[in-house]
């Protein structure tokens, strides 16, 4: 299993509307492209920051084909559609990882 992993950190401001978008869009348009079996959302604890809380959206794949196939076909309007959106409001780190277990 591969683990494709975004990790925002988003303005305490603006945070419930960045869920209420990922939920309503973000999420649906990715996992429309066929590419990612599931995907989790988790509120990250660990975050202290009073201005700021921070999400792991975690989408996972079979192989790392399919998540380079996304990551070079479908994310960019994505990304871009999420940086307009919440420009200045939030950082975002994208990392791909693989199960070894």
């Amino acid at each position: 299993m591969i683990l494709y992993n975004e990790t925002i950190g988003i303005d305490k401001e603006v945070e419930e509307q960045l869920l209420d978008w990922m939920k309503s869009f973000y999420i649906p348009e990715i996992m429309k492209t066929k590419l990612f079996n599931e995907y989790k959302i988790y509120k990250v604890l660990s975050h202290d920051d009073e201005a700021s809380t921070s999400y792991s959206v975690q989408f996972f794949s079979n192989t790392i084909e399919d998540i380079l196939l996304f990551i070079n076909h479908y994310s960019k309007p994505l990304v871009e559609e999420q940086q307009i959106k919440f420009k200045d409001r939030h950082i975002t780190f994208r990392t791909l990882l693989e199960e070894v277990l």
